[in-house]
């Protein structure tokens, strides 16, 4: 690997999947699996283009666009694109490789992708996103497709900027199909999308809590970060289910206080449609504002931890402070949200205290609502109708408890525990998804041993 250029985000996601299959019964019971881990680590394909744009001023403007096209053993590629100035290909190959088995996991026929550009929409005007967005799918349009690649949104990609990619590969196209998720509602788009990411997060915790005898949301402490869609939504379906929500964060900073209501929520959401950090949220002197700090040593006893941000955003002293004050079950909202030494805190708190441990979900488990709406809409696509919000919802419960049930028994099965110990969903849900995987694989001729 010596002759590649270093890629910390995608090596430390391939480390944290290779370390728990290494470290389970899985290659003792099937050694060929080791064959199948080396192939699956390498994209099919990885597309890099750059982006020329006119701005406001009418100067010219490069960026570079990438999409990364992992895995199709299972169905089209299936991912998200980002626009944020930190967006290189060590983080969208590690974004690739998560959705791979993330999208096993929600049990719909979903390759794994991932793409987006080093293009940042802060600070810029409607219409200097549009010809961005234009000019990024003018090349983006020739290599994906209904039954191809099927893209997301991500992180700086909302409703407005899907459907200026939309148009602009129909009309490159000229063809109007479910090439891309998070449509508007009167063109493709599925109800319960925008919230899928956080109500599923709450679903699957909602799991933990009653597997681990702690009851239900009522009363519960919880501490969120992030202030985008995940968080906002997550945050309302909690204070619905009874919780308290004592703290949300934005790249600036965090607020920390008493409770956050849906009427707060409201507020940062119209902020964030327009770009506005929380410093600019008038919370009235309930919250407490720390400037480039994140929330988690900050907010006090909590039962549970939801990062709901970006990666890497809970480390090992973060972890400890956690566990010191109490908490009991740490999920993940974003993309590999802790830090591989934060999950080795937390897995061995687990197997110290066992019933009494903390007890952590990864997000290729926890946050696989988003891409398991996105799964139904492209199902809606196809068949050219509309399901109801009921109906979208119930489906999105029941995939959340199957992630759950999943990783949870395979863990049963493959990682020896302790009388009393709680089963390690980071080791179960990594081997259920790879394993999906790698037969669908073995089956379709790409290894074979």
């Amino acid at each position: 690997m010596s002759n590649l250029s270093p890629e910390p985000e995608f090596e430390q996601a391939y480390n944290e999947l290779a370390s728990t299959l290494e470290n389970s019964s899985l290659f003792e019971q099937h050694p060929e699996y080791k064959i199948a881990l080396k192939v699956v680590s390498i994209p099919e394909r990885v597309i890099q283009f750059r982006v020329v744009w006119e701005d406001d001023k009418g100067e010219l403007q490069v960026n570079r666009g990438y999409r990364v096209q992992f895995n199709s053993a299972l169905g089209p590629y299936k991912g998200g694109l980002r626009l944020h100035p930190t967006v290189n290909l060590s983080i969208l190959k590690f974004l690739g490789f998560e959705q791979i088995f993330k999208n096993a996991l929600t049990g719909l026929m979903m390759g794994g992708g991932k793409g987006g550009s080093d293009f940042d929409p802060k600070g810029k005007s409607d219409n200097e996103i549009r010809r961005f967005c234009v000019a990024f799918m003018s090349e983006l349009s020739k290599h994906i497709g209904g039954n191809t690649d099927v893209p997301a949104g991500d992180i700086g990609v909302g409703g407005r900027e899907i459907g200026y990619m939309f148009g602009t590969y129909r009309k490159a196209r000229n063809q109007f199909e479910g090439v891309l998720t998070g449509k508007g509602l009167n063109w493709g788009g599925s109800l319960i999308r925008p919230e899928a990411t956080g109500y599923g997060l709450v679903y699957y915790v909602g799991h933990m809590l009653q597997y681990a005898g702690a009851g239900d949301w009522k009363g519960k402490r919880v501490a969120l970060s992030g202030s985008g869609n995940v968080a906002q939504y997550a945050a309302l379906k909690l204070i619905e289910l009874g919780a308290t929500v004592v703290s949300l964060s934005d790249s600036n900073g965090a607020i920390v206080g008493d409770a956050v209501t849906p009427e707060d929520i409201d507020a940062i959401a119209e902020l964030k449609l327009r770009r506005r950090p929380l410093t600019e949220f008038d919370h009235k002197g309930r919250f407490t504002y720390l400037a480039g700090a994140r929330p988690w040593v900050h907010a006090g006893k909590v039962d549970v931890a939801l990062p709901c941000a970006t990666q890497n955003e809970v480390s090992k002293e973060e972890a400890e402070a956690l566990v010191a004050a109490g908490c009991r079950f740490v999920a993940e909202g974003s993309n590999m949200g802790c830090t591989q030494e934060a999950i080795d805190v937390f897995e061995a708190v687990r197997k110290e205290k066992k019933g009494e441990a903390v007890w952590y979900a990864p997000g290729k488990a926890a946050n696989a609502g988003g891409v398991a709406v996105s799964g139904l809409e492209m199902a809606q696509n196809s068949q050219r109708i509309k399901w109801s919000r009921e109906e979208v919802d119930q489906r999105l419960k029941d995939i959340m408890k199957d992630a759950f049930t999943n990783g949870l028994e395979t863990a049963k099965k493959f990682v020896t525990a302790a009388e009393g110990e709680l089963p390690s969903l980071v080791a179960g849900s990594n081997i259920a998804g790879f394993v999906k995987v790698a037969e669908a694989m073995h089956d379709q001729g790409d290894w074979w041993a």
